[in-house]
């Protein structure tokens, strides 16, 4: 008796770290049914596009890559075969009924709450009867349907502990596509993690839209930290993304106490001018926001700062930006993301008046940037000269080249043999550049020096 072909999955991944471990945790929904990952979607037998909706450019980039994918359907149905569109993620939640208006080709649409639901939307597809649109808000309901079991590959692994978003900040369609704030249960999270260690995973990054406001089953997410640092084999913790005003004392001191809590925080602040912070509905002031800082350096010197800035908010004026200039230089970080602020439909600011025009945002990212690439070359040469502990992750482009992680999430480039991956071994380090670090194994730069 012959074996069924494997099917072909391709899942394209747009956005943010959550849609990274959506995608993977769509393939473990779908690997009993026969599907196996594919790197191309030629060919493939289903295609997921995992999508976001933060920007309007990644959106109009999903339905581009529908048009292409589109035609590759219609060459795979002229050879006698069938190919399954799946739009998912948060555009899917946004536009459902308009994805298959613009682009009839695709065959379900599927939500970031619902994706567990993807076998039984895949059969009524097939037999082209019921719903193809799901669209559900229920988190606890996938979370409780998912397979026990992920299949991951190296070392370092995502592990969602909470979705949703109640601040409405009035740029954000995260409470729309992703519902209100939601935890998991520390045991089923606990549970994962410990999963994720027996298969040779030491670094986990738990995420959530605010994982800093986890609260679930009386677990602040410093308590369920704690709770997941005694795992053995588990020798590194991060989270993101955080919110300032979810910031608190017991997380604090976390970071000030234990050694598997990375010392990289990341959180976001959006601007340093308080009447756009006002006009966001962020609920925190840049004093505020400074003064945290503060405090979370008081309790972890090492710490890098990581944050997020969008410019030229509506009604954001020169002294506005002027203000978040300021507030860079008086924080200092290690890294940034920093955009363009783009209208979404259906959010507050959209309407504003005062929408700043796309030249003068422009100006004003380049100029931002070019500070925030200045602080970040600067962290990276104090590295120079230290020893960090480096996770080692992969093989690099160059023979015998060996990549991994600091514990401030710079990657770090050394010669060394490959028995080292999956190790967190002591590294020197003698370069830096924006983007990464260089360095030799502690044990042959001593060698070398003696």
């Amino acid at each position: 008796m012959s074996e069924t072909p494997q099917k072909r999955l391709y899942i394209k991944t747009y956005g943010c770290q959550m849609n990274v471990y959506d995608s993977e945790r769509m393939a473990d929904v779908l690997r009993p049914l026969g599907y196996g990952v594919v790197d191309e979607p030629e060919g493939a037998d289903l295609v997921v596009l995992n999508t976001c909706h933060i920007r309007e450019k990644a959106t109009e980039k999903v339905y581009s890559e529908l048009g292409y994918i589109k035609q590759m359907k219609g060459r795979k149905a002229e050879a006698g075969g069938q190919m399954t569109i799946a739009v998912a993620g948060c555009v899917a939640q946004a536009e459902g009924q308009e994805i298959m208006r613009r682009q009839p080709a695709v065959d379900l649409v599927v939500g970031p709450q619902a994706y567990h639901q993807l076998p039984e939307l895949i059969a009524r597809a097939h037999r082209a009867t019921g719903e193809r649109l799901s669209a559900d808000f229920a988190a606890d309901e996938k979370f409780d349907a998912l397979p026990a079991e992920r299949q991951v590959n190296g070392v370092s692994a995502f592990l969602t502990v909470q979705e949703g978003c109640d601040k409405f900040c009035t740029f954000c369609v995260v409470p729309y596509t992703r519902g209100g704030e939601w935890s998991r249960p520390p045991e089923q999270i606990e549970d994962e993690a410990k999963r994720l260690a027996d298969q040779g995973v030491r670094e986990v990054t738990l995420l959530g839209q605010n994982v800093n406001a986890y609260d679930g089953g009386g677990y602040t997410l410093a308590r369920l930290v704690r709770r997941l640092a005694k795992i053995p084999g588990l020798d590194r913790i991060r989270y993101t993304t955080s919110h300032p005003r979810d910031m608190g004392d017991d997380l604090i001191e976390a970071h000030g106490e234990l050694p598997q809590l990375m010392p990289y925080l990341h959180l976001p602040v959006q601007a340093g001018s308080d009447k756009i912070l006002k006009a966001m509905n962020r609920d925190h002031t840049a004093e505020s926001y400074v003064r945290l800082i503060e405090k979370i350096r008081a309790a972890r010197p090492d710490i890098a700062m990581s944050g997020d800035f969008i410019v030229g908010f509506p009604g954001e004026r020169d002294g506005d930006f002027d203000k978040t200039l300021e507030l860079v230089r008086e924080v200092g970080f290690a890294s940034a993301f920093s955009f363009k602020y783009s209208r979404r439909p259906g959010t507050p600011a959209s309407a504003m008046p005062g929408q700043v025009d796309e030249a003068v945002k422009a100006e004003r990212l380049d100029r931002l940037n070019a500070l925030l690439d200045e602080q970040q070359k600067a962290f990276n040469a104090l590295q120079v000269g230290k020893v960090l502990p480096v996770l080692f992750e992969k093989k690099g482009r160059n023979p015998g080249q060996i990549v991994g992680r600091s514990p401030y999430l710079q990657a770090v480039h050394a010669v060394g043999p490959d028995n080292l991956l999956g190790q967190i071994v002591p590294v020197r380090i003698e370069s830096s550049a924006k983007m990464s670090l260089g360095g030799v194994l502690e044990s042959q730069s001593q060698l070398e020096s003696a």
